[in-house]
């Protein structure tokens, strides 16, 4: 960890540095580091009735309900973190886990994915009120969604994001519908090892698709 960064941790809270700190660790640790039994580590309160991330290295099918956020475009992650964050300190927000990157194939064949937007996600629809802040901030609601999901823990890099693209664009394919809507969440800051840092990302289905999911194993 830099020194810049050590410094952040002692005098703010662990996910003020969130994403600053995503852009700097991506690739920093090694696939042996990884637990061979993923665990969330938990930080920050999950929005009302959003599902805990996993099941970890494989593709499920999510519900997640309505929520809100405060959103901006972003093509640098650290400008954009700062931005929301100034955002829910004038607001009295308070901060919650996960952090939301809306992703954009990229790629002569949209193999790759890049970011194109980021949100803080609000404890529940009847926190702060909805519209804009300024020029770059929106606060907007966010309808409940079905996804397709695929969760892993340590590094968030181009390895490990083209493996879940990779798992998520197969799976979809399989229930004949097609998505680009990717957006990947971070639940972890910097007081937790890269090796615990836990990811997700989802592919959004269509409104109109209504997957059931299948049974349980008995």
């Amino acid at each position: 960890m830099t020194r810049m960064m050590k410094i952040l941790c002692i005098s703010v809270p662990p996910l003020v540095v969130l994403t600053l700190y995503f852009s700097q660790t991506n690739g920093a640790q090694g696939a042996s580091e990884v637990s061979a039994k993923p665990q969330y580590v938990a930080e920050a309160p999950l929005p009302k009735g959003w599902p805990e991330p996993g099941p970890y290295n494989e593709v499920s099918l999510k519900s997640f309900p309505a929520y809100r956020v405060a959103y901006t475009d972003a093509f640098s992650s650290s400008f954009a973190f700062w931005r929301l964050f100034r955002h829910i300190k004038r607001e009295g927000i308070p901060m919650t886990s996960p952090v939301e990157m809306g992703m954009k194939e990229k790629g002569s064949k949209g193999e790759k994915l890049g970011m194109k937007s980021m949100s803080f996600l609000y404890q529940d629809e009847e926190v702060g009120k909805l519209g804009k802040d300024g020029r770059k901030i929106e606060v907007r609601d966010v309808p409940a969604m079905q996804a397709f999901s695929y969760t892993w823990q340590g590094d968030k890099n181009g390895t490990t994001m083209q493996k879940a693209k990779l798992a998520l664009d197969e799976a979809v394919q399989k229930a004949g519908l097609r998505s680009e809507d990717y957006r990947v969440m971070g639940y972890n800051g910097p007081r937790t090892p890269d090796a615990k840092k836990t990811w997700e990302m989802l592919l959004v289905l269509p409104a109109k698709a209504q997957l059931q999911p299948p049974a349980e194993k008995p």
